[in-house]
């Protein structure tokens, strides 16, 4: 009897601990996720030599992430991301020392009062605007304008911030940040601040977004930030950064046409390599058609223009012509081709590498992001590459 009783008593508690996994299971899940991107490139012009190599991270970046929410009851969930970029040629992280590089952050969310998260995350900037601007139909890797130098593509992420995003009323949703410098005695020295406005009705969607950098150079709050390209290189000495943007798109069946409009405004300090305020505007247009459930394709035109400031009266300025095929051959994977164009003219303000100075040079043609590092040599520079992306 008492070999049948301890029999019984293991059996209820071990249904008991079924029934309270599965309960949890219920009310809690983790999500790994990721992507993997190679391609083949070829570009007439790399600092003057034309080149074919591989190229990773083109359609989509290539990362892995972690998603995760636990339900506590009353439309309240706990979430939190972990997400990491990676280089999938050869391995490396895409941040050396970060390796949740591209967004870590927890919080709150409620289905009535919106989500409350902390951590390194992208901008409301980007979360609204740049969802609707060239990036999300043409890739930033040859889509996004020159050098992302309105950072509608994914090179902008602040740190030690707090996001608000509201829920969706009627069509509407608002979300603001807030990235604390963490300097002692000045809440405001090397803070940064982010807040946007989206509105979809029916086939339109329309959005626009403000950031506000401070203490480019040395603040904390700041993650990442595209001031890497000759389009835009000489202002990385700035004391801050101010950009606005709006986009728009109309869906109608299968074709969607859009609009997009950038101001980028640097702001000299007492430590800066430049006197006057430099700005770029930034104007765009992209539209895609889906011929079948697997075949896509879209197209875009930018162009970018910068201030007579800083001694330069011939200012830069840059004509982008981008275009992308996708072919999805399940709902993971798609073969992909992507194409580019761009000519510049005019004079920028360009910094000398491994020295503390600026010079005014001619503008080189930069494609999209992808060639921040290895821009052409001269006024014009073509990008082709084909690839493939598998998304888990």
């Amino acid at each position: 009897m008492k070999s049948s009783n301890r029999a019984l008593t293991r059996a209820s508690l071990s249904l008991a601990a079924a029934a309270f996994c599965g309960t949890a299971a219920a009310q809690s899940s983790v999500t790994l996720y990721g992507v993997v991107d190679n391609a083949f490139a070829y570009v007439n012009n790399q600092r003057g030599h034309s080149n074919v190599y591989m190229s990773q991270g083109n359609l989509q970046a290539s990362k892995f992430g972690l998603l995760g929410a636990e339900d506590l009851g009353g439309g309240t969930k706990a979430i939190f991301r972990l997400e990491s970029g990676f280089n999938s040629l050869t391995g490396a992280q895409s941040s050396p020392g970060l390796i949740f590089n591209r967004q870590a952050y927890m919080g709150l969310s409620n289905d009535r009062y919106g989500t409350l998260t902390l951590g390194r995350q992208y901008t409301p900037y980007f979360s609204m605007v740049g969802a609707l601007g060239p990036t999300g139909v043409l890739t930033g890797a040859t889509g996004a304008h020159p050098g992302d130098v309105d950072a509608l593509d994914t090179t902008l992420r602040f740190n030690n911030s707090v996001t608000y995003a509201s829920p969706v009323i009627a069509g509407l949703a608002f979300s603001a940040q807030y990235g604390l410098g963490g300097v002692p005695g000045s809440i405001a020295s090397g803070s940064n601040f982010s807040a946007a406005l989206r509105y979809d009705y029916k086939p339109v969607s329309v959005a626009a977004g403000y950031v506000k950098l401070k203490d480019i150079a040395t603040s904390s709050a700041l993650g990442t930030f595209a001031i890497n390209s000759p389009v835009n290189n000489g202002y990385a000495s700035a004391k801050s950064a101010q950009l606005v943007a709006a986009a728009a798109r109309y869906q109608y069946n299968d074709l969607m046409i859009g609009l997009n409009y950038a101001n980028v405004q640097y702001a000299p300090g007492s430590g800066s390599l430049f006197t006057d305020e430099a700005v770029f505007n930034n104007y765009g247009a992209i539209a895609s058609y889906r011929f079948t459930p697997a075949v896509n394709v879209a197209a875009g035109y930018s162009y970018t223009r910068a201030s007579k400031s800083n001694g330069i009266s011939d200012p830069a300025q840059y004509h982008q012509i981008s275009l992308e095929e996708t072919y999805g051959l399940s709902a993971r994977t798609t073969f992909y081709a992507l194409q580019a164009y761009q000519r510049a003219r005019g004079k920028s303000l360009v910094a000398l590498s491994g020295m503390n100075a600026t010079v005014i040079a001619n503008a080189v043609a930069v494609v999209g992001d992808s060639q921040n590092g290895t821009p052409s040599s001269g006024q014009s520079q073509f990008v082709a590459m084909v690839g493939i992306r598998h998304a888990f």
